[in-house]
């Protein structure tokens, strides 16, 4: 890769990064930002603000916005002190935390805001325009200013930034000559008015207000998402980002009051150039506006593209191999064209809704859900307390909480049902990132989070009383012994244990043989992949019947232990070490299972499955427990439902009476245990057991019980007889088929 194509993007290093060629904290983050926070709303709708709330009002409305921006801009901070902040801004800093799909899911509405706001700021300028040349087409001012803003934006985010310096000094320049209208200079007459502390919203309830005003504060996100452009992004973010938001509060405040004493609300409300007409040089404020509004939009539309490179960077959007690649000037052309027609398109459209009011709104909307999360990623990280989270700026645990819990107020007022629509579209995009298979962040901190959930639950859990027939699922621990491979039973274990079972192989090998383990990882990979949880536990021991032994005590003492001891049951198998590893596990409350797989059959069409059990007679109860049938009932109803297939119930009685007795017996066994009518079957033999076995019809496996302590050479002529693929199952005690 060429030098001038080596950006700094996420710590996982997809791109590389140079210093060269980068912006420094005031040119990168100060600039931007404060120049899109003194922009169209500052110029054009403040006025109306302190019109419609009064000047109480109006400072309640600034003051609310801020305390969002403000503990987002040091929950930013925060985070940017402690890591590197790659591409993208917001989204590379809730991705590097919560995880692509969540970065994904708030990425998305940002950069479309970010597009958005492109128009917001055109219209301004538009505005501005026809106050001076008030017979110029509307539709044609709009065209040509978001035309020349798109021009330059092209060229290079570094030409922009030149333009940028001159703008500023005309916004400065501007201001000045606003405040000096406080004094009677100039033709002017200086603060007259006494003002009108509260409103009576003749134009917008309060809530509208805020709504309209709040887009005047998310000029933060503009320096934020040109992140992967700064020089040190650790230093100017926090610096750029809060000594912006100091200044501009300031100035908001100052002009507020200036407005209330220069002006009467009728006139604040129905002029909405008012500061040109109070200010001692009005065409210096007409020059202000203009280049506010164009700076604005030009920030938009550098910022909105690199958020959306950097979401292609990690296969989140459509096409994103395209969308990634930039020019030799690192400026991305592509993502360049396709935010400056998304935003020419929304500008057709909102041109005959109210341009600048229509749009307002949705903007507020998007950037409240956006400023929730990354309030959101530093309480997470605050909570989990992990050595790693160490940010040079620290910032108290009630600043992202007061920033969350504020998103989520002010969103619910603003407008329930663009806030409800909104929390919708960015669930549907996380659901929709999750079904990706996106790549894993080395940052993220979910499975640190999951982990306290985990802790937490496990502790509560120990409060309480048992339920484990009620919350029994199967966890199995199946020990493999040298280069013995579990791949012939993947089928049976997953149908067993899919979808909400786990699996925990342990290998146990001579350390000679230690190489073999690579098979094993692979197959837990596939359960994995195929929706069951697995892990590999790996043990160095040469006597396998003592490796499963402690393997099992230490087990035992976890939380997560397993319950499902799951052993295969071969001509060639070892039968007493298996009996006595059978016998011993006994003591520490696991079911057994004992597979025998027909050497030719396997497990045939995966459809017919044979459960027997024991004559009940003479009590004929439904004490399961004590018959050893629950674990053969719930496994093969587990793999009745993954392989779609149906169960024969089958029962040998000695006479006709236990005949009738044990049919009655079994379609109540049915209704009690839940099994599906439909696909299961009573089967009773009036014979001897061993010949009612070959008298029932072949099946795909057939379950029998495991009687204590186990006889494996019965097992074995079992096995001989049904000419098919058998389970041996033993109860632990701690699952029902009737719980």
């Amino acid at each position: 890769m060429s030098a001038h194509k080596i950006r700094n993007l996420f710590p996982t290093g997809s791109r590389l990064s140079r210093n060269d060629g980068k912006f420094g904290t005031f040119a990168g983050v100060f600039t931007p930002t404060v120049l899109t926070i003194l922009g169209v709303i500052m110029y054009l709708r403040l006025g109306q603000v302190v019109g419609n709330d009064g000047l109480l009002g109006a400072i309640l409305v600034i003051l609310m916005a801020h305390v969002i921006t403000i503990s987002t801009g040091l929950s930013v901070s925060s985070v940017a002190t402690n890591t590197r902040v790659g591409a993208g801004g917001a989204f590379a800093i809730i991705s590097q935390s919560l995880g692509l799909e969540v970065g994904g899911s708030v990425g998305i509405p940002l950069y479309l805001a970010q597009a958005i706001s492109i128009v917001m700021y055109v219209f301004g300028f538009s505005e501005v325009w026809l106050r001076i040349f008030p017979n110029h087409p509307g539709w044609l001012v709009t065209i040509l200013t978001f035309a020349a803003v798109f021009i330059i934006a092209f060229i290079s985010a570094r030409f922009a930034s030149r333009i940028q310096f001159l703008i500023l000094a005309i916004v400065g320049f501007s201001l000045v000559s606003i405040f000096m209208g406080a004094f009677p200079i100039a033709g002017q007459a200086g603060f007259t008015q006494t003002p009108v502390l509260w409103g009576d919203f003749p134009l917008w309830t309060f809530w509208e207000s805020f709504a309209i005003f709040f887009p005047a504060v998310t000029g933060i996100m503009v320096g934020i998402s040109l992140s992967g452009d700064l020089r040190d992004p650790r230093q100017s973010i926090p610096i750029g980002t809060m000594s912006a938001i100091g200044v501009t509060l300031i100035i908001y405040l100052a002009l507020t009051y200036w407005l209330a004493r220069v002006a009467t609300p009728e006139e604040l409300l129905t002029n909405t150039t008012i500061m040109v007409d109070k200010a001692v040089i009005g065409w210096a404020v007409l020059a202000g506006m203009l280049g506010a509004t164009f700076s604005s939009a030009l920030g938009s539309l550098v910022a909105a593209p690199r958020v959306q490179q950097a979401l292609a960077d990690h296969r989140i959007l459509p096409f994103s191999h395209f969308f990634a690649q930039d020019t030799g000037q690192v400026e991305p052309r592509r993502a360049l064209l396709v935010t400056g027609s998304l935003a020419f398109v929304v500008m057709l459209i909102a041109i005959p809704l109210g341009g600048l009011n229509a749009i307002a709104p949705i903007i507020t909307i998007f950037f409240l859900i956006t400023y929730g999360m990354l309030n959101v990623v530093v309480a997470v990280e605050q909570r989990l307390g992990t050595i790693s989270f160490r940010p040079t700026l620290r910032v108290p645990t009630a600043v992202p909480i007061v920033g969350v819990i504020s998103c989520l107020f002010v969103t619910l007022l603003v407008s329930p049902v663009a806030g409800v629509l909104a929390t919708v579209l960015v669930l549907l995009l996380y659901v929709f990132l999750m079904r990706r298979n996106l790549d894993t962040l080395d940052s993220d901190v979910r499975s640190g989070l999951f982990m306290q959930v985990a802790q937490w639950a496990a502790t509560q859990a120990s409060k309480l009383p048992g339920a484990s027939e009620r919350t029994w699922n199967p966890s199995v621990l199946a020990p493999v012994q040298g280069d013995e491979s579990l791949r012939g039973s993947y089928r049976f274990l997953w149908g067993i244990t899919h979808p909400q079972g786990s699996i925990h192989i342990l290998g146990i090998f001579p350390a000679e043989e230690a190489q073999a383990a690579a098979e094993l990882a692979e197959l837990a990979q596939a359960f994995e992949a195929d929706g069951v949880h697995a892990n590999l536990t790996l043990l160095e021991d040469a006597d396998f019947v003592n490796g499963v032994r402690v393997a099992t005590k230490v087990l035992q003492r976890t939380f997560y232990r397993p319950n499902l001891l799951f052993f295969h049951l071969r001509p060639s198998s070892d039968l007493n070490s298996l009996q006595a590893l059978v016998d011993k596990t006994a003591a520490y409350r696991m079911g057994i299972v004992l597979l025998a797989r027909h050497p030719q059959l396997d497990m045939g069409r995966e459809q017919v499955i044979n459960v027997w059990l024991s004559n009940q007679a003479p009590d004929w109860t439904f004490d399961l427990t004590q018959s050893n049938l629950d674990l053969a009932i719930l496994l093969a109803y587990q793999l009745m439902q993954n392989w779609h297939g149906r169960i024969n119930l089958c029962m040998a009685v000695n006479d006709e009476a236990e005949e009738v007795q044990a049919a009655d017996f079994l379609q109540q066994l049915i209704t009690l245990t839940r099994l599906p009518a439909a696909r299961t079957e009573v089967i009773v033999v009036k014979s001897p057991f061993l010949q009612a076995i070959n008298v029932v019809a072949r099946a795909d496996l057939s379950f029998f019980g495991l009687p204590k302590p186990a006889r494996l050479t019965f097992c074995q002529e079992i096995v001989a007889l049904v000419d098919g693929s058998c389970a041996f199952v033993r109860d632990s005690g701690d699952e029902s088929a009737l719980a």
